[in-house]
């Protein structure tokens, strides 16, 4: 019952994407388009709270009734085609700034992955992001090397209910042929914490400037980073136990808690069946 993969969350846990790119993006996107919209950080933070793109666009111009300018034909008469069309271009934007470097990975992502592949751990991506989103980003962001060590990438656009639905992760543990407290999630937000406790996995969480206020109660440890050797981490919630930054070790140490802590495999929350 050993620690056998890691788990790992895209947007603000890989890299600050949201701050770096979908926001930029988003905002580029509308200025390409002439439309007269820009989106706050505040404002963002609260669309982040319904979980893809697409639908967030909709439910933006559902909830605040936006001028569509000289789009406002199309928009009317074909909702759903436009707000695609609104997306791809973002896309596009956010694939633009992936490339010129602009948004980097976090501190300690590159280690763990590292040590990760070294200690024989499988790796996954299980992420809400669609599929067009999230290549540019293995591309760019994570470069060939990094992206080299997944094993399986679920997404958003596999068909299996997004965050907080536990799905997506009990849609990995079945690619992964493993169970779910044989595995550790690596997450930013309440979002994607309430999707792995749900499935039965623990989770460490990695906060950023949009989910720090969030409710993290359920995450075996919460820290700022993941840390580096040279740079300690600083815990916002403790596992009960000293660290300095998260490593293989911490993530074993986690694991056997979380076991131990629910008794037994058998009353843990889910299986992949």
């Amino acid at each position: 019952m050993g620690l056998k993969a890691l788990l790992f969350d895209v947007d603000g846990t890989l890299a600050d994407t949201e701050a770096h790119g979908h926001l930029p993006a988003y905002n580029r996107a509308f200025r390409d388009l002439d439309l007269n919209w820009k989106w706050s950080r505040k404002l963002y933070r609260d669309l982040l709270e319904v979980p893809s793109g697409r639908e967030r666009i909709a439910h933006y111009i559902d909830r605040y009734k936006p001028d569509f300018g000289r789009h406002d034909n199309h928009a009317r008469k074909d909702k759903d085609g436009w707000v695609k069309a609104v997306h791809e271009r973002k896309s596009n934007c956010f694939r633009d700034r992936l490339k010129t470097g602009q948004v980097p990975l976090r501190e300690g992502v590159e280690r763990l992955l590292t040590q990760a592949h070294e200690a024989g751990l499988r790796i996954a991506i299980v992420t809400n992001a669609s599929s067009a989103t999230l290549q540019p980003f293995l591309e760019f962001a994570l470069g060939p090397k990094l992206s080299g060590y997944i094993h399986t990438i679920v997404s958003g656009d596999h068909g299996c209910k997004r965050k907080p639905a536990p799905d997506i992760y009990l849609q990995a543990c079945h690619q992964l042929d493993l169970h779910p407290w044989e595995c550790v999630a690596i997450e930013d937000s309440a979002m994607g914490l309430e999707a792995a406790y749900a499935a039965g996995i623990p989770a460490v969480v990695t906060i950023n400037a949009d989910t720090r206020s969030q409710d993290l109660g359920h995450a075996q440890l919460v820290v700022n980073s993941l840390g580096e050797p040279g740079t300690v981490a600083r815990v916002i919630k403790s596992p009960g136990f000293e660290l300095n930054h998260v490593d293989i070790p911490v993530l074993r140490r986690l694991q056997q808690d979380y076991i131990s802590a629910n008794a037994a495999p058998t009353s843990l929350h889910s299986s992949t069946g």
